[in-house]
């Protein structure tokens, strides 16, 4: 009746999984208790679990970043200090099971579970203000993509507890994930929780191209548009492309695994090869689609915080095109030492090396934009001067191994890891924290305490050189990829206890994220938003009260510049006055529980298909489709905001601020 899932899926005699779930059981119950002691779960349903608004769906995306991000950090934390202690006898405190499993985890949290949410979450929270519409185009789509994503996460969180995760490596490479290498489950619950999440992700993708083309505000064609939104827009055209692939690639390892098919094995003509095309044929773009809108993010912080125009928007705009197209003609790279022969690796070499001209351009265009600027250096322009240093680092680092020969003697050593690392931290998630600490009053209407940011900047920054530079060293030296125990005699140990102490360096870069955000909330009238303030940008969303109304804007903007609140301001003081608003009725779309109720069926449907349940997969795919047929016939999607509503709530926004 329960397929495999038995008593014996709970890991009763691994001791840190086991304090792990108490722990996180006993956070659970406190949490839902004090939601009902406080009465708060209707307000919790009605304002937040059913909303389609893109500002609460943007929050809701980075609070489960965030979480995703201590359960991928602690898992570093485990396996640096695992293997600071792994030289000789006995081999460290994981066993090598468990050990194959956190860091197949630790790869599949942090891009799938901690930067894809942190960057939707900012493009919910941005893009739709930016480019002055009232919402995204598919509200009701944009709350089910959230909630798939969210039942993916809950896959991977859940098989720590019951049952286990891959022990594959974050791509679960054929034949290791194949039933025969892999016979439990973890492999099954790797496949369904990145199916359910890439998903929404692809929803998200197609949801965000549609907003950004369709429903940009009068005057604001796509050469009027503020980077970020052209590096979201490059950004959802490489997911619409790529996600489509790893669900391919995903299905035919399910087919495998579930039904006997030969797509990646020996038998019958399989070929485990072309799932490694497969899958780095979306996994070298996936690197693009998290950096492009990091690069969006430090070029509205650059402008703003160098009190310039962005120097160089046609080529910015230019390179971001290029680098989207060639994104996809470098991903044999990561296979250059499995025989693919000299001419195929000598043309995706020169692709690879190409590439960097484009972002080389970008790296140039923010240095001459603060090129004589009045400079303040605040924390998100602190971000941005760490990720000049550490990506271009990491830039060098990869041109280096995009040279064929070179990459044969670095591929499967610790130096790839601290390439990768150097560009996905110093890229992606310094880009992403800068932009959280940089749009954080708009959301919320009051700034991050500025000396706790900096204190996380500055361990982040000394943390991820401690990490990774040592890490560095122990590629030259020939330390392979995927290791849990060494000789002693290797003298690796020495660099890998530095490395360790980096990774708690940096836990404690995020430990002052938390102070910074719980302080500023204590202290928010003392950090309230001042108009005239450096932070309020030169880009469209800074021309309304901070946070925005539900409805953003009470008058949709007519756009004549780039930058469209700096030319509104500075019409405003050479004309020294405003004509009288008029407003009209808003249309707005309505709540609705059906992308949870919809989320919650896929998480019982894809539960049973990893534990091999049939009749309750039965039961999680017929309430899905009832949930679809529900939603169909439901003609309430919508309401109207009279006129003066509107201008009662204008008013009473304006006298708030004041």
């Amino acid at each position: 009746m329960f397929g495999k899932l038995t008593i014996n899926a709970i890991p009763f005699n691994e001791p840190i999984i086991m304090l792990t779930g108490l722990v996180v059981a006993i956070m659970g119950l406190v949490i839902v208790g004090a939601v009902f002691y406080f009465k708060k779960w209707k307000w919790l349903w009605n304002e937040w679990i059913t909303s389609v608004d893109h500002k609460k769906i943007g929050i809701m995306y980075i609070i489960v970043a965030i979480i995703m991000l201590f359960r991928g950090l602690a898992d570093a934390i485990l396996m640096r200090s695992h293997l600071a202690l792994s030289a000789g006898s006995p081999h460290g405190y994981l066993p090598p099971h468990h050990y194959d499993q956190i860091f197949t985890a630790h790869g599949v949290i942090m891009i799938f579970f901690m930067a894809m949410p942190f960057m939707f979450g900012l493009l919910n929270l941005i893009v739709p203000l930016q480019i002055g519409a009232r919402d995204v185009a598919f509200p009701f789509l944009n709350s089910l993509s959230f909630w798939l994503f969210v039942v993916g996460a809950v896959l991977v969180m859940l098989s720590m507890f019951v049952g286990e995760f891959a022990a594959t490596g974050w791509l679960a490479y054929p034949p290791l994930s194949e039933l025969a290498f892999s016979p439990g489950v973890g492999v099954d619950y790797y496949i369904w929780s990145l199916q359910i999440s890439g998903l929404g992700t692809l929803l998200s993708g197609i949801n965000f191209f549609v907003t950004i083309m369709k429903m940009r505000c009068p005057g604001m064609n796509l050469m009027k548009m503020p980077i970020f939104v052209w590096t979201a827009l490059c950004s959802m055209i490489l997911v619409i492309i790529a996600f489509p692939v790893l669900t391919v690639s995903l299905g035919m390892l399910a087919l495998d695994r579930y039904l006997g098919m030969h797509f990646f094995t020996s038998d019958f003509g399989g070929n485990f090869m072309m799932y490694i095309n497969l899958i780095w044929t979306w996994g070298h773009p996936e690197v693009y689609i998290l950096v492009l809108p990091g690069f969006g993010i430090f070029s509205e912080i650059v402008a703003t915080f160098s009190h310039k125009r962005l120097f160089g928007y046609t080529a910015m705009v230019w390179a971001t095109f290029v680098i989207t197209i060639l994104s996809f003609i470098v991903w044999l790279h990561h296979f250059f030492t499995m025989g693919a022969g000299a001419n195929v690796n000598g043309f995706f070499g020169i692709a690879t090396m190409i590439i960097a001209v484009p972002t080389g351009v970008k790296i140039f265009n923010w240095l001459f934009t603060m090129y004589r600027g009045k400079i303040i250096f605040s924390v998100p322009m602190l971000w941005l001067l760490g990720f000049l240093v550490a990506f271009t680092f990491g830039g060098m680092t990869g041109v280096l191994m995009s040279v064929p020969a070179a990459d044969f003697q670095l591929h499967n050593s610790l130096f790839l890891i601290a390439h990768f690392h150097n560009t996905i931290i110093g890229g992606v998630v310094f880009a992403y924290l800068a932009g959280f600490t940089y749009w954080f009053p708009k959301a919320f209407g009051f700034k991050l305490d500025e000396k706790l940011g900096k204190m996380s900047f500055w361990c982040w920054t000394i943390g991820f050189y401690l990490a990774f530079i040592p890490v560095y060293i122990l590629g030259f030296m020939g330390m392979t990829r995927r290791l849990n125990h060494y000789d002693i005699a290797s003298g690796w140990q020495p660099y890998l206890i530095v490395a360790s102490i980096g990774t708690l360096i940096i836990s404690l870069g995020v430990g002052f994220l938390v102070v910074q955000i719980i302080v500023s909330i204590m202290k928010r009238n003392q950090y309230r938003d001042k108009t005239g303030d450096p932070w309020n940008g030169r880009t469209l969303e800074w021309s309304i009260p901070s946070p925005p109304p539900f409805y953003n804007f009470a008058i949709i903007p007519k756009v004549t510049s780039r930058d469209a609140f700096w030319k509104t301001k500075q019409d405003m003081v050479n004309n020294n006055m405003q004509e009288k608003p008029h407003y009209e009725d808003i249309h707005m779309p309505k709540n609705t529980g059906v992308g949870f109720m919809i989320a919650a069926f896929s998480l019982v449907f894809c539960f049973s298909l990893v534990w091999h349940i049939i009749w309750l997969a039965i039961v999680g795919f017929v309430g899905m489709i009832a949930c679809v047929i529900f939603r169909s016939f439901d003609n309430e999607i919508d309401y109207y905001v009279k006129a003066d509503e509107v201008e009662k709530l204008e008013i009473e926004i304006l006298n708030r601020n004041r």
